[in-house]
């Protein structure tokens, strides 16, 4: 363990801790990084360096290493890079002074530093030590008016038990084994828990802290598997949620993840409900929020407007109300998307779902909802880096959580990285969670395969996501390309006028994602896309 400032990072537990008792889960290859900088800290290390310690014989983007730092930052707190520094034309430099656990304790001599911190690291160090002192008197503030609870881990334990298998056959058996495996992977992915894995257990109430067992039972039916799941308080044996989903026999290469994700979505939904600071009532606004996406579901520009002219009124009388701020701002996005906005009203329907999902995050920093809608906003407007860090921290929230892989693949389609696109949107597939966002990733699953040349399996995936959902005309102008490539030229023009009847006034100029930050790679495989939706017949919207 490494200590500095207000912070342990705790190696092995692949986790940077607060003095609080606060923990940030670190991805594997951000936490190697993580290590190399304190182990060298006040010593600059050169990108090259880094990237060949990080990845050796491996050739990868500087996005990687720009994507773990950014993740270091978030998890320090510093938004003001004073403790990760960057040294221009020579690489990182981490600026806060480190001692092992040996030395925590007094009986080792502190290292000796290479170079002295500039004047900006001692502000920044100095910051660090007030800010450390107001926790420490805080907390002794705390324990004076509350006792020693202050202190008791401020983490949810979640304790695994074995899974119940009532079919007792041995292919029943085996399949238990498999999801049991399956559920450890993913819950110990999730940040802000203590995962314990017990057979038969049940675990007593943590003082100061929450307990909770999560029982499983594995049922057969003639056709299908079927998992169901309880989540249980063990300090009163209150249930706090109950997930049940099925899975057909038939559909065997997927059965594992698919009965695994079915019941870990909704769990872990309501786990990050419980580390919220309070539950929350429902609202009226639900209502609003119910009425405005049934109207966006329609697509048509009057019912956007109605949808619109719903969430705004009442947003108006309840103006701190997150649900009501992150549909608001889905719905600005689906009108950019839609060319439902002109220019000028596109920039500032841009502006207000920014500020709306950046109030919606800071209040409610581990909800996903928040989260995934934020992931798909930065994606949408084409803040990669950004949309990178925040799409993995949706899914530190919910491993299973397919609207966030679905953004992450589209990140990684603009930039150029069609092969890892198409493994997110799998991934997400395999998932199929949550249900309502099914469309999507099939819908990417084509757009990748169509930008690698394999037509046929575009083709597939394209109409399986439109007989889903017709609610968005992509799917069509990406099917109609593939029929054309395929040598399908009527099916071809009967897309392209399907897609025409959805989304009118679309053209060459305005049917492509923006290009900003997009990847010369992207670019031109879109081209090549609109370049046979033209010889089908879009028009090229050309002013004559």
């Amino acid at each position: 363990m490494y200590f500095f400032a207000d912070f342990v990072l705790d190696t092995d537990r692949a986790e940077l801790r607060r003095v609080d008792g606060s923990a940030t889960r670190l991805r594997p290859k951000t936490l190697e990084l993580f290590k190399l900088l304190v182990q060298n800290s006040h010593r600059v290390l050169g990108k090259e360096e880094l990237m060949e310690a990080i990845w050796p014989g491996i050739h990868v983007g500087e996005d990687s290493l720009f994507q773990c730092i950014r993740e270091i930052r978030v998890a320090l707190g510093d938004a003001r890079r004073e403790m990760v520094q960057v040294i221009s034309g020579r690489g990182y430099l981490f600026a806060l002074d480190v001692t092992t656990e040996q030395a925590a304790s007094g009986t080792a001599e502190p290292r000796q530093q290479e170079t002295k911190p500039d004047r900006k690291s001692r502000r920044g160090l100095s910051l660090v030590a007030v800010a450390a002192s107001v926790l420490s008197v805080m907390a002794l503030i705390g324990f004076a008016l509350h006792g020693n609870s202050l202190f008791a881990p401020s983490r949810v334990v979640v304790v695994l038990q074995s899974i119940v298998d009532t079919d007792a056959s041995p292919e029943g058996v085996a399949l238990a084994r498999d999801i049991a495996s399956e559920l450890v992977k993913g819950f110990s992915r999730i940040d802000g828990i203590h995962l314990i894995v017990r057979e038969g257990e049940t675990v007593p109430a943590l003082h100061g802290g929450a307990a909770l067992d999560l029982r499983y039972e594995l049922k057969r039916d003639p056709l299908n598997w079927i998992l169901q799941a309880r989540l249980i308080d063990t300090a009163n044996q209150e249930i706090q949620a109950v997930a049940e989903t099925s899975a057909s026999e038939a559909d065997r290469p997927r059965l594992i993840q698919r009965l695994a994700a079915g019941i870990g979505y909704p769990l872990g939904l309501r786990l990050s409900e419980l580390q919220e600071p309070e539950e929350r009532a429902a609202t009226p606004s639900a209502v609003a929020i119910r009425q405005a996406v049934a109207s966006i579901n329609q697509t048509t520009r009057e019912r956007f407007g109605t949808a619109r002219a719903i969430l705004e009124q009442n947003l108006a009388e309840d103006p701190d109300n997150v649900e009501l701020q992150i549909a608001l701002a889905g719905l600005h996005l689906r009108g950019m998307q839609m060319n439902w906005y002109d220019p000028a009203q596109s920039a500032v329907a841009e502006q207000d779902a920014a500020a709306l999902l950046k109030g919606a995050l800071a209040s409610r920093p581990r909800s996903l909802p928040v989260l995934d809608a934020y992931c798909r906003f930065l994606t949408v407007t084409n803040q990669f880096t950004e949309s990178l860090v925040v799409c993995a921290r949706a899914l530190t929230v919910n491993p299973w959580d397919g609207t966030a892989l679905y953004n992450l693949g589209l990140t990684q389609l603009q930039l150029g990285r069609f092969d890892d696109a198409l493994a997110s949107f799998l991934e997400a597939e395999r998932y199929d969670t949550p249900e309502v966002s099914r469309w999507t990733w099939l819908l990417g699953a084509g757009w990748a395969n169509l930008l690698l040349g394999r037509n046929e399996e575009a083709a597939t995936f394209l109409q399986r996501s439109i007989a889903i959902t017709a609610g968005s005309g992509r799917p069509y102008l990406l099917l109609a390309a593939a029929y054309q490539r395929l040598g399908r030229a009527r099916e071809a023009r009967e897309a392209l006028a399907k897609a025409m009847e959805m989304r009118p006034g679309s053209t060459a100029r305005n049917v492509a994602l923006p290009t900003r930050n997009a990847s010369n790679t992207f670019l031109a495989g879109s081209n090549a896309i609109i370049h046979t939706l033209m010889e089908i017949g879009l028009p090229s919207g050309t002013p004559r």
